[in-house]
């Protein structure tokens, strides 16, 4: 896909603490949407898909947008036919087994490459990578495959803990699990904070959001950090391949 004509707004969260859902990107999503007033919501990641709509739509309306849930019709037309399309979060294996099979694939792909906007929340940016592999949600159902719509071509965790070390848990850290993907796979990860996101635009990749920053998990390197408002369009540089243990 040419990064060029690429629109994404892809936020590790979709509220942040001490804030209204929404409220803390709601000047980046109107800046994505470019003076566009129609979205398409896709809320395959959650169980209630109304309840959900509903949701977004209260957010989205007294912006001077317009709100319609994709299972309001028929999700592939829908998606064709929209100005921009938001994936909200919830669970990524149910979001990824939805797009799986209601085809979604290959129209938002093609959408995107046209120009569209995309925004995405928690599990919506995890699927604006190549796989759901660095998700941190239970895999609650099994989607025919762990492919993804790869609008960017490394991986994104969102919701990014660090290790705490005065914890007594005694499961894995983020940053373990993190490393343990590594072992298998030699694709970056973006660790991305609560409140941060990644803008892509005219080609250029850059952090933004809350001054939380992220951190860039690398194979057989030490993770580097990211601070908001850093381009990180070096990442597209250093991608590799998934199952090359």
């Amino acid at each position: 896909m040419t990064q060029g004509h690429q629109n994404l707004l892809l936020l590790s969260n979709s509220t942040a603490p001490g804030r209204a859902y929404l409220e803390h990107a709601r000047e980046a999503i109107l800046e994505a949407l470019d003076g566009l007033r129609s979205i398409v919501f896709v809320p395959f990641a959650l169980a209630d898909h109304d309840g959900y709509t509903d949701t977004v739509r209260r957010v989205m309306e007294p912006l001077g947008i317009t709100v319609q849930g994709a299972h309001e019709g028929t999700p592939r037309d829908l998606v064709t036919g929209a100005e921009a399309i938001f994936v909200g979060g919830g669970n990524t294996f149910r979001l990824v087994k939805a797009i799986h099979e209601l085809g979604l694939i290959s129209v938002v792909r093609a959408r995107v490459s046209e120009g569209m906007p995309y925004i995405g929340s928690s599990a919506g940016t995890n699927v604006a990578t190549p796989s759901l592999r660095t998700t941190n949600d239970m895999p609650i159902v099994q989607p025919p495959s762990f492919e993804t719509f790869g609008l960017v071509p490394f991986q994104i965790n969102p919701h990014y803990l660090d290790p705490d070390p005065a914890s007594t848990h005694q499961g894995e850290t983020r940053e373990e699990r993190l490393t343990q993907f590594l072992e298998e796979n030699d694709v970056p990860v973006l660790a991305m904070r609560e409140g941060t996101w990644l803008r892509v635009r005219d080609g250029s990749m850059r952090l933004d959001g809350m001054d939380t920053g992220a951190r860039v998990f690398c194979r057989a390197s030490e993770p580097v950090e990211v601070t908001s408002s850093a381009d990180v369009t070096w990442l597209v540089e250093k991608v590799g391949s998934f199952d090359v243990r």
